[in-house]
């Protein structure tokens, strides 16, 4: 059995999927503050399978443990967390009592439960601003909001956990730009509120949601002034943690980056996206965020190294024509 904290959330729900497709049985945990009850029942409706959910909160120590036990889980993917880098600039502590205690408290739980294999969402931001591109694994960490570093302070409490004891096994994936939907259109990224990042964005506005796309920083140093990102399919980056789960049977901690190896700007995205979905998506330039850096993309080596041959497959089109799909088909994501 593997537990998967924050298994209702966008990847969390999508890695439910390649999970269960791939014959592993599935508890969740989620505490439903970012997410909708019903990705769990159309995961279920997609595989035709079923998996446990459990309400709870990470940060709660003994229900954490109670859940490992009665399941009798083997391995943890941790999702679990905010992810929002404008809200961890205006909201800190938030960030680090959900991200940082939160991680803390669950390593607690699975230690008691001597359950000792974890995959961990970490991100690109851990990076920092680039010395040099595309990120290796080996570049610098230096996170230059708070979203990056509570993903940096939980790799290193990993990092220091493996050196203290050698019997863990620890994945460490970091995440690029996840995009696009499964090919059903039954499950895709639904924010609460206003979108933070880019692509739930731009597909409201094709789908009537909202006016007009702000894009945050029109002058940077790239080719049309807009942000660059490498930006991977959701279901690439699942099937990426059901490929960690299988190489991680012998304890070691390892960091991988998940992306593509290139990048794009904003501008080419909501080109492909109005391609993909034949609507306009009107845009305005707006000055840059706090937090945000000019380019952003991935070095794929290492993941495929470790990883048994992983590769993100489905490109760009790919990834805005699924999206598309979820959205039109679900105009307000899960409420309707």
């Amino acid at each position: 059995m593997i537990l998967v904290t924050g298994g209702a959330g966008y990847i969390g729900s999508h890695t439910c999927v390649e999970l269960l497709n791939a014959g592993k049985d599935v508890v969740v945990l989620d505490n439903f503050s970012n997410s909708s009850r019903t990705s769990l029942e159309r995961v279920q409706q997609i595989c035709r399978k079923r998996l446990a959910v459990v309400d709870g909160d990470i940060r709660d120590q003994t229900m954490v443990e109670k859940v490992l036990n009665e399941f009798g889980c083997t391995a943890v993917i941790h999702f679990a967390g905010l992810k929002s880098v404008f809200d961890s600039v205006t909201s800190p502590l938030d960030y680090y009592d959900n991200n940082v205690i939160g991680t803390h408290r669950l390593l607690r739980a699975m230690q008691a439960s001597h359950v000792k294999r974890i995959i961990f969402s970490s991100s690109a931001t851990v990076y920092g601003d680039p010395k040099f591109l595309p990120y290796t694994e080996d570049h610098p960490l230096k996170p230059v909001n708070p979203y990056g570093q509570t993903k940096f302070v939980v790799e290193e409490m990993l990092r220091d956990l493996s050196a203290s004891d050698s019997t863990w096994s620890i994945g460490i994936l970091r995440y690029f730009n996840p995009i696009g939907a499964h090919e059903s259109g039954l499950i895709g990224e639904d924010p609460k509120g206003v979108p933070n990042n880019l692509l739930p964005f731009v597909a409201q506005v094709a789908v009537g949601r909202r006016d007009r796309l702000n894009v945050f920083g029109g002058d940077y140093d790239t080719p049309d002034g807009t942000g660059v990102r490498d930006y991977i399919h959701v279901v690439d980056l699942a099937q990426g943690h059901v490929a960690a789960l299988a190489s991680l049977e012998q304890p070691a901690c390892i960091a991988v980056n998940l992306g593509t190896g290139r990048g794009y700007s904003v501008l080419e995205v909501v080109k492909a996206f109005e391609n993909a979905s034949g609507k306009p998506v009107p845009y305005e330039i707006r000055p840059r965020r706090s937090g945000d850096i000019a380019s952003c993309y991935a070095a794929t080596d290492r993941a495929e190294k470790y990883l048994g041959g992983w590769r993100a497959k489905r490109n760009l089109e790919t990834m805005c024509k699924d999206h598309w799909r979820w959205q039109s088909q679900n105009p307000n994501g899960y409420d309707g």
